[in-house]
């Protein structure tokens, strides 16, 4: 996909809906976006979609992370438990009690 462009335009819906084509093309390769409107008041942006991952490759994205040794594995369990503990000794107060 083309580069995100910063740069915004502002046009007509009519001028938009006369060029549809050119302007999807912009937007899809060049990553322009454009503030649509009607009459002096913007209805509309035609911008790109951010890209993003699909949940499907979640499980391969998370095998690719750096694994925790046995010992930072441990530390990490025994730093979680010590503050679970020292969460269930702290007082809850309600903010909104008055």
């Amino acid at each position: 996909m083309g580069k995100e462009s910063s740069i915004q335009y502002t046009l007509s819906v009519t001028e938009v809906a006369r060029h549809f084509a050119e302007y999807i093309n912009r937007v899809a390769h060049q990553g322009e976006r454009f503030v649509l409107v009607r009459g002096k008041k913007p209805i509309a942006e035609l911008c790109p979609l951010p890209v993003g991952k699909r949940l499907t490759e979640l499980p391969n994205l998370l095998a690719s992370l750096p694994h925790l040794s046995e010992t930072d594995a441990m530390q990490l369990g025994e730093d979680i438990a010590e503050a679970r503990s020292r969460l269930s000794q702290v007082e809850v107060s309600d903010p909104w009690e008055s």
